[in-house]
C-alpha cells in the first residue's frame, strides 16, 4: 500500500485486510488525492462514513479486465469522466485534437475515451450485468438530460440511457452520494432508489411521480429546435434546491428520465468537514516515473474558498452544476489548510489563489437565498445589480489578512477571477485597495469578454461602461498607493449575437487600448449553457427571440482575425472581414486604420501580409494566451524592445 492513498490495485486492497470493496470508483483522470479533484472528495467522503473504496484511474477502455481490478464491489461502481468533460479535454473549439492532457501522468494524451461516461458505463455493464452503476462528475452532470453535443453536431439523449448506468449524481454530489450509499447498504434495490435530491433516474411509468413538470419528449426535441429551447429554459429555471421542481423527460411510453430537484447547498460546517478529510494533497506515487500529473502544479498551493456562483454568465455551466447559491468555508478551515501547505517541501512562500468560481463571492448574494433560494427569472448582477444585492467584501478582506499573517507566507495571490461589477457595487472600496496593494503581481486578469452591447446582453455580462469605470478606479487606486499594475482583459470572439460589425467594434477597442492578444478565446459550445442553447437553436431561450449565430469556420476565423489584426499571417482574413462588414474605412494609413492597403508592399513578415514595415517608434502589439483554465501571459512590443503589458489602458485610464 502506497502511504495513505486509497487502494488502486487488488494487492493494495489485500494489504488493508479487505476481501472486497464496497465501491469501485472509475475515473477518467489519474488518481490525485487533492480536494480540487472530484474523485478525491467523493472517495474520501465515503471512506469517512466507513465504506471501503478502491480506485481504478484511467482504465484501458478496450479491455474489460481493466474494470475488474477489485472484482465485483459490494454496493456499486461510481463512474466519472474526470474534472473536465472528456470532449473538452480532447478537442479544441476548432475540433482539433489536443496534444496534451494535464490530468494524465506526464501530460500524455489518449488515456481516456471520447464520451468517457458512456464508454466506461458500457464497459462495466458488459461484465457486471446487475451491479449498480452511478455516474457523477461534470460530464454526467451537464449531460444528465437531452443535450446538444457540439462535437457530433446533434442532439443526444441523457447520458444515463446511453451509458447503461442506473443513477446520475449531478452537481457537486456530497449529499446525494452519501444518501445513495446508505440506501444501497440498507439493501434497497437500485431501481427503487428514485427519490434522492441531486439525482437523475429512469422510470418505466409515471404512476408514482405526481409532482413533476413534464418536458417535451426526446422525439419532440429532435423534431423542433424551439421545443428544445423551451425545454432547456425550463431546466435552467429549476436549478435551485429550494424552488426547483422535479422534471421528467419522456423517451417512450415505457421510458422516462426523471431529474429530482437539486441537493441542498452545503453548510459552512459541511464544507469545512469535506476539506478536512485526510487528503494526501498530491498524485499517487506510481505516477512519479512519468513526471507526475501536470494539473497538480496549478492547484497544489491554492485554497478553495467557495463554490457556487450568482454571476450568471450565459456561456458558463456553473448554474447547472454548482448552482447560484454561494457556499463558503470558515476562516479557521482555510487557515488550517494554509498552514499545512506551508509545511510542503516545495512551498516557496506563495499561495497561488484563494477563491473558487468567482474569487470575491464569499456569501450568498442576498439574505433570503438560504431559506427561499434564488430568484427564478431574475439575475443578481445582470443587467444591473439587484437592489437587494449584499455587496460586501469585509469577510473576504478579513480572510486575506489572516492568510497574509501566517508564518512562511510571503504573498497571497488571487487568480480565480474577480467579478468587477460586484466589486464596484461595494462602495467602501476597501477590497479594491487590498487587492491592488497585496494580491496582484503586476497584472490582474479580468473578463469583460466583449464591448458590444448586443453581445454583452446575450452573454449576461454588464455594459461596457461598467468595465471602463472599473479600469478607471483600478488605475486611480494604483496611483494612490504608488504602484504600477495593469489589467489584462479576456476577450471572446464568435459568441452568439456577434456579427462582423460587433467583431470590428471589438477590434477597434483593442486598437484604442494598444492591446493585441496573441490568442483569442473563441466561443466553445459546451453542454448545458444558455449560450450553447442559442448556438444550437438560433434563439435566446429566455425570450425566444432570434439570435445571429456565427457558425461557419471561415466567419469565426474572420472574427478571431479582427481582434488579432496586427498579425501579418491574418492580413487577408482581416481585409476580407472589413470589406464584408462595410468598414473599408479602416484600411489605410490614418491613426484609426487597422491595416494598410494591399498594394503597399514591404519585406519580411509585412511583405507576406502585403504591408510595409512599421516606422521606428510605432506602437507594437501585446499578447495574451488563453486556453480553458490554463496559465495566461501577455506581452507588449514597441520601440525596438520588449515591454511588459504596461501600455494597456495607459492612454485611456491615467487621467
Amino acid at each position: 500500500m502506497k502511504g495513505n492513498f486509497l487502494p488502486i490495485t487488488r494487492e493494495e486492497m489485500k494489504e488493508r485486510g479487505w476481501d472486497q470493496v464496497d465501491f469501485v470508483y472509475v475515473s477518467g483522470d489519474a488518481y490525485v488525492d487533492h480536494p480540487s479533484f472530484g474523485h478525491a472528495i467523493i472517495t474520501r467522503l465515503l471512506e469517512s462514513r466507513g465504506y471501503r473504496v478502491g480506485i481504478i484511474a484511467q482504465p484501458d477502455w478496450r479491455k474489460s479486465e481493466s474494470v475488474q481490478v477489485f472484482g465485483e464491489p459490494r454496493l456499486g461502481f461510481l463512474v466519472s469522466a474526470g474534472n473536465m468533460d472528456s470532449m473538452v479535454n480532447h478537442y479544441s473549439v476548432s475540433k482539433k485534437r489536443r496534444k496534451t492532457d494535464a490530468y494524465t501522468p506526464g501530460g500524455e494524451m489518449g488515456k481516456r475515451p471520447d464520451y468517457a461516461c458512456v464508454v466506461y458505463g458500457n464497459l462495466i455493464r458488459q461484465t457486471y450485468k446487475k451491479t449498480p452503476i452511478i455516474l457523477g462528475g461534470i460530464e454526467a452532470s451537464l449531460r444528465r438530460m437531452a443535450h446538444y453535443d457540439y462535437w457530433s453536431d446533434k442532439l443526444k439523449r441523457s447520458v444515463l440511457l446511453d451509458s447503461g448506468a442506473d443513477v446520475i449524481s449531478y452537481g457537486m454530489g456530497e449529499h446525494s452520494i452519501i444518501e445513495l450509499a446508505e440506501a444501497l447498504d440498507a439493501g434497497i434495490p437500485v431501481e427503487d432508489i428514485t427519490y434522492i435530491a441531486g439525482t437523475v433516474v429512469k422510470a418505466k411509468s409515471l404512476d408514482s411521480i405526481y409532482d413533476a413538470e413534464i418536458l417535451p419528449s426526446f422525439e419532440d426535441l429532435k423534431a423542433d429546435k424551439m421545443n428544445y429551447a423551451r425545454s432547456f429554459y425550463t431546466q435552467y429555471l429549476n436549478t435551485d434546491a429550494f424552488n426547483g421542481k422535479r422534471l421528467v423527460e419522456p423517451y417512450s411510453e415505457h421510458l422516462y428520465v426523471v431529474q429530482n430537484p437539486p441537493a441542498t447547498p452545503l453548510t459552512q460546517m459541511e464544507m469545512d468537514d469535506v476539506y478536512s478529510l485526510p487528503y494526501q494533497r498530491t498524485y499517487h506515487p506510481s505516477y512519479e516515473a512519468k513526471g507526475g500529473v501536470p494539473a497538480i502544479k496549478e492547484i497544489k498551493f491554492s485554497l478553495i474558498s467557495n463554490r457556487g456562483c450568482f454571476g450568471g454568465c450565459s456561456f458558463c455551466a456553473l448554474t447547472f452544476h454548482q448552482g447560484r447559491i454561494v457556499q463558503v468555508r470558515s476562516h479557521e478551515s482555510l487557515i488550517e489548510e494554509a498552514k499545512e501547505i506551508t509545511k510542503d517541501k516545495d512551498f516557496k512562500g506563495y499561495i497561488h489563489d484563494v477563491g473558487g468560481p468567482t474569487a470575491n463571492f464569499r456569501h450568498p448574494s442576498c439574505k433570503k437565498q438560504m431559506e427561499h433560494g434564488v430568484c427564478k427569472t431574475r439575475q443578481c448582477l445582470f443587467p444591473s445589480p439587484c437592489k437587494n444585492l449584499d455587496a460586501d467584501h469585509r469577510d473576504y478582506v478579513s480572510l486575506l489578512r489572516k492568510l497574509r499573517d501566517i508564518a512562511k507566507v510571503k504573498k497571497v495571490f488571487i487568480r480565480s477571477g474577480i467579478r468587477f461589477d460586484y466589486l464596484l457595487a461595494d462602495k467602501k472600496q476597501e477590497f479594491l485597495r487590498e487587492l491592488c496593494e497585496y494580491h496582484v503581481s503586476g497584472q490582474l486578469k479580468v473578463a469583460p469578454e466583449h464591448v458590444a452591447g448586443p453581445v454583452l446582453s446575450l452573454m449576461g455580462k454588464p455594459e461596457h461602461k461598467v468595465y471602463e469605470e472599473f479600469t478607471r478606479q483600478f488605475y486611480k487606486m494604483n496611483e494612490k498607493i504608488g504602484k504600477e499594475q495593469y489589467l489584462v482583459p479576456y476577450l471572446m470572439s464568435s459568441h452568439p449575437g456577434s456579427t462582423l460589425k460587433e467583431a470590428v467594434e471589438l477590434a477597434e477597442y483593442c486598437r484604442d487600448l494598444g492591446y493585441m492578444p496573441e490568442q483569442v478565446q473563441d466561443f466553445y459550445p459546451t453542454p448545458s449553457t444558455l449560450s450553447t442553447c442559442m448556438y444550437y437553436t438560433g434563439v435566446d431561450p429566455r425570450t425566444m427571440q432570434k439570435v445571429y449565430v456565427p457558425k461557419s469556420p471561415h466567419e469565426k476565423a474572420m472574427q478571431r482575425a479582427l481582434i488579432q489584426y496586427r498579425n501579418p499571417e491574418l492580413y487577408d482574413l482581416v481585409i476580407e472581414a472589413l470589406h464584408k462588414a462595410g468598414r473599408s474605412d479602416l484600411i489605410g494609413f490614418g491613426p484609426k486604420c487597422l491595416v494598410r492597403p494591399r498594394q503597399m508592399r514591404g519585406s519580411g513578415n509585412d511583405k507576406k501580409a502585403g504591408r510595409k514595415e512599421p516606422k521606428k517608434g510605432s506602437k507594437g502589439s501585446n499578447g495574451q494566451k488563453r486556453q480553458n483554465n490554463s496559465e495566461h501571459r501577455g506581452r507588449v512590443e514597441g520601440k525596438n524592445k520588449k515591454k511588459s503589458i504596461r501600455n494597456v489602458h495607459s492612454k485611456k485610464n491615467r487621467k
